[in-house]
């Protein structure tokens, strides 16, 4: 189990790394263009949120542990997150079309967390986007043989392992100060939060996840492995770093 320091220092360092060059040629077809471009644009609004209500829990979070480290681990999480969304709106420039300003599952989402003030609900739906991207992105990655694309998607998924990683164990410090029925409450809730976002997220992108190789079937056996691997976390005897694997891009 890693510290909040530990996970600040991580992200001041993660976010100092360009695995990206610039210099090479976005070639995106026009066949991949039509596959992924929605998608696209999409997760690339998602991904440029202020964080304003996160980062609200996570103050209100910290000072009722006196983990303060943590308002500036989730401060830099945040900015990791802003990071993707800088570069795949470069790329959307860079490609001649104009970024979204408007997608109805970003709004849906933006909704809801703006009446959540709960740490663990936070944690818990950040787990099952973030589980989701890493499909997402590796089918992306897959949709398109454009070197800049590939680049920026890998980039990602290794920012997208950790993150898992450090929300997996905060809800597991979470997750373990609730008594057994509360724990028992609190997995039925997941379960019905889990599977409400991964169908709408198959129904808003199964277009660009078919085109990378990702069907239902299949991105719903990858969904439920994730959610089950973290709740199998939650379920673990001590605090031990999380055996999750890292996420690895197929190339």
């Amino acid at each position: 189990m890693h510290t909040s320091k530990f996970w600040k220092n991580h992200f001041q360092d993660n976010l100092t790394k360009e695995r990206i060059d610039w210099n090479i040629p976005p070639t995106l077809t026009e066949k991949e263009q039509k596959n992924i471009l929605y998608s696209l644009k999409a997760w690339q609004l998602g991904e440029t949120s202020e964080g304003k209500h996160l980062l609200a829990a996570a103050a209100k979070h910290a000072k009722k542990i006196n983990d303060l480290a943590y308002i500036d681990a989730v401060k830099l999480f945040i900015k990791e997150e802003q990071k993707h969304g800088s570069n795949l709106g470069r790329y959307i420039d860079l490609i001649g079309e104009e970024r979204t300003k408007q997608d109805w599952g970003d709004s849906l989402f933006r909704k809801i967390r703006y009446f959540n003030t709960s740490m663990e609900v936070w944690t818990i739906t950040v787990i099952i986007v973030e589980s989701a991207a890493q499909v997402f992105y590796q089918a992306l990655h897959d949709a398109s043989e454009c070197l800049l694309l590939k680049s920026i998607c890998k980039d990602i998924l290794i920012d997208e392992a950790h993150h898992i990683k450090f929300q997996n164990e905060r809800l597991y410090r979470i997750f373990n100060q609730k008594s057994f029925y509360k724990k028992a409450f609190s997995v039925g809730w997941y379960g019905l939060l889990f599977f409400g976002t991964i169908h709408a997220i198959w129904f808003g992108h199964k277009k660009a996840l078919r085109a990378g190789g990702i069907n239902k079937k299949e991105f719903m056996r990858q969904m439920y492995y994730k959610f089950f691997n973290s709740l199998k976390y939650c379920h673990s005897n001590s605090g031990s770093p999380t055996n999750l694997e890292a996420h690895r891009v197929t190339v």
